[in-house]
């Protein structure tokens, strides 16, 4: 998928550190959502592994009865990241405006973007620089979904059906070293008035990729 200047056009054209320049202390995801994220982490995340969590934030989703090798994050908000307190260190920095990574090559065994692809005006150039700091045949998990601060999300995004926004992140992936292997696309559900009964909450989209280039 080639994206157009319209494709990476946002509604907000003021730089992204004003957006995030004050940290926000919320959920921005269910708590539906956050479990079966947690519970998918828990099937692919190993206690050896080093994790890259991009786009991060005060949260990093990741089970809290294991504790990894080493958990890097990088986010927006520098207040946010030092109040992660899974991550072992961070850095910050606008990758609408960079894409180099600083982080040597194939040195990270699983990367987590957690509803922060949206975001992205360059995404084909994110996920070429992944494959090259993620170690060749590793992981990567993408996951998102159907809310977003509209006004810093591209049309690509805006503007596509749920089904589109994961065709979109298949098709950057596989044009920049990356093996889709599996997809989820999945309603959760809230509990209400005391678990008699449940609503629809936000549906859950993940897609997991492995490294296909050769980076050893």
């Amino acid at each position: 998928m080639k994206l157009s200047i319209y494709d990476r056009a946002k509604i907000d054209i003021a730089d992204d550190h004003i957006f995030y320049q004050q940290p926000r202390y919320v959920h921005h995801l269910s708590e539906p959502f956050r479990s079966r994220l947690t519970n998918l982490y828990s099937e692919y995340l190993c206690d050896h592994h080093v994790i890259l969590d991009l786009m991060s934030s005060w949260v990093s989703h990741l089970p809290s009865n294991i504790r990894y090798k080493k958990v890097i994050g990088h986010g927006m908000n520098e207040a946010e990241l030092i109040s992660n307190k899974r991550l072992d260190n961070f850095w910050v920095q606008n990758l609408n405006k960079t894409q180099n990574i600083p982080i040597e090559d194939s040195s990270i065994d699983i990367g987590l973007i957690v509803a922060g692809w949206q975001y992205l005006q360059y995404p084909e150039r994110v996920a070429l620089e992944l494959s090259r700091i993620i170690k060749s045949d590793s992981l990567l998990i993408i996951s998102f979904t159907n809310r977003a601060f509209w006004t810093k999300a591209p049309n690509i995004w805006t503007y596509s059906s749920e089904q589109k926004r994961i065709e979109y992140v298949i098709s950057v992936l596989n044009a920049n070293g990356w093996r889709v292997e599996k997809t989820f696309n999945e309603k959760t559900k809230v509990k209400k008035v005391f678990g008699f009964y449940s609503a629809d909450s936000d549906p859950f989209f993940s897609v997991i990729a492995r490294n296909n280039k050769s980076n050893n």
